[in-house]
């Protein structure tokens, strides 16, 4: 009889207790799409702000196959991930909560004199500091400081000491102070549209819905292959290369939708909207003649 893995074991005790969990690959990160949901072809969860349509038995979609459901955890698909994982993760703002991810000494001195406290977890670095209530999740909000709530996740790194504060305003204030100067690698999650292309916007395109699609395809792949650093300017240009494809349409080629759809694709991965909307604007306006 094959042993239960010790990640599986953790998160199902995990998930009675109400979290949302699910298995990180050895290098800290999620376990890649499956062929099924490859380039989101099941209807792309990670580019939604709830889980969306997929089915898929496997741990796709990072954060977004999170569960608390002990039959998907001890399913066979998801059991053969934990036995190749390397961490239990947790969806913070699927169980109601804020991580203040604190990278470095630095971090966590500013957050010993600024914050309230509250529930601590010790890191490899730093320290995860978890206060009750869910809020957009942002990266870089101050030098060593990330927030870890909605599309985000975080792994389980123990149960931590003291007891679980109310999040205070001045950690929603990171956010919004971030969002007000040049952003660096931020998520707002509200700037997600449900925009799609397809031929009833491109009703002057020459090509043809293959030919789009797949262009905007690898331009999407291009950006998630940047979810540290560099989405913004690989966003800028898979827009200035789309926009390339079109110079010589008659038009309307239903630019805008392409346009949004690499603005959710840099969202998705971190880039806070605003940033990400004037990459893209500033790209396709390199082409066809118009800045932000």
């Amino acid at each position: 009889m094959t042993a239960v893995p010790a990640a599986l074991n953790t998160a199902l005790r995990l998930a009675v207790g109400g979290l949302p969990v699910l298995p990180l690959r050895a290098g800290k990160g999620p376990f890649g799409n499956c062929p099924t949901c490859e380039k989101n072809a099941c209807g792309g969860r990670p580019n939604m702000k709830t889980p969306g349509p997929c089915r898929c038995p496997w741990p796709c979609h990072a954060w977004a196959a999170a569960t608390t459901d002990p039959h998907v955890l001890s399913s066979p698909a998801w059991t053969a991930a934990w036995h190749r994982a390397g961490a239990v993760a947790y969806h913070p703002g699927g169980a109601g909560v804020t991580v203040v991810d604190l990278d470095d000494a630095e971090a966590v001195a500013w957050a010993r004199a600024t914050l309230p406290p509250t529930l601590t977890v010790t890191t490899t670095r730093g320290e995860h500091w978890i206060y009750r209530g869910r809020m957009r999740s942002a990266n870089h909000v101050r030098p060593g400081v990330d927030i870890k709530s909605l599309m985000a996740y975080a792994r389980w790194l123990g149960p931590g000491t003291g007891i679980m504060a109310v999040l205070p305003p001045l950690v929603l204030a990171l956010v919004e102070r971030e969002e007000t100067t040049r952003p660096r690698a931020g998520v707002d999650s509200s700037s997600l549209s449900p925009a799609r292309w397809d031929r009833s916007v491109a009703t002057g395109c020459r090509h043809t819905e293959t030919y789009v699609r797949s262009g905007l395809e690898r331009g999407i792949d291009r950006i998630r292959a940047h979810p540290d650093k560099g989405a913004g300017s690989a966003a800028y240009g898979v827009a200035r290369f789309l926009a390339g494809q079109h110079t010589h349409c008659p038009g309307p080629c239903g630019m805008d939708t392409l346009g949004q759809q690499v603005i959710d694709a840099a969202v998705a991965v971190g880039v806070p909207e605003p940033y990400a909307r004037r990459a893209v604007t500033n790209g396709m306006g390199a082409v066809l003649g118009a800045t932000a």
